[in-house]
């Protein structure tokens, strides 16, 4: 009840501005410190508030890493059908759509790569929305390779497995990327999407 008053006596607007800051506060962090080591505690700290007062925005961790995962996401969605709207080839959209999808697996690694299990982070109802986001996503790189296998820019007999294979290459970054590596994230986008495209010849 009383977070009810509290919540009522500030403005929508405030309250969607003030969540839209925690939640970029918190994929700062768990990008930082990953998902699971990251507390609540850090978080309301990073934004000088008490642990506490996360509360009356989020129901618990879990529903603050669904938004955040769920932020970020959504962006590459948007990169993505930015990328496969563009006035160029297939063989073009689909590289801009590896890099892409490298940009976030590298810089937004412990937001963006909870799309491969999220059975492993989320419970039921936080479940089934991300699976349609990630549907959506999967569903833009399904789009290029289907256009390019039209126009003959693709020479395919599978579309759906090798779609599954790029993003499983894809996803494999994961596994082994360190900052300090000796490769800049411009040179993973360029040797990812020379090697996946051979793929599609």
């Amino acid at each position: 009840m009383r977070k009810e008053v509290i919540l009522l006596a500030i403005s929508p607007n405030k309250i969607t501005k003030k969540k839209e800051e925690i939640i970029l506060s918190a994929v700062k962090i768990m990008n930082e410190k990953g998902h699971q080591r990251a507390t609540m505690e850090e978080i309301a700290a990073e934004l000088q508030m008490t642990k506490g007062s996360l509360y009356y925005y989020f129901r618990n961790k879990e529903d603050l890493i669904f938004r955040c995962h769920e932020l970020v996401l959504e962006q590459a969605i948007d990169e993505l059908r930015e990328a496969f709207h563009s006035n160029v080839s297939n063989e073009v959209r689909l590289r801009q759509m590896i890099a892409i999808h490298v940009k976030y697996a590298v810089k937004e690694k412990e937001s963006f790569n909870m799309i491969i299990k999220p059975d492993e982070t989320f419970s039921t109802d936080h479940l089934h929305p991300i699976l349609k986001k990630r549907n959506e996503y999967e569903g833009w790189f399904d789009r290029v390779i289907l256009a390019g296998i039209e126009c003959g820019d693709f020479n395919i007999n599978e579309p759906k497995i090798v779609r599954m294979m790029l993003l499983g290459a894809l996803n494999w970054i994961q596994q082994w990327y360190k900052k300090a590596g000796d490769k800049s994230l411009a040179e993973l986008q360029q040797i990812y999407s020379d090697y996946l495209l051979k793929v599609m010849k």
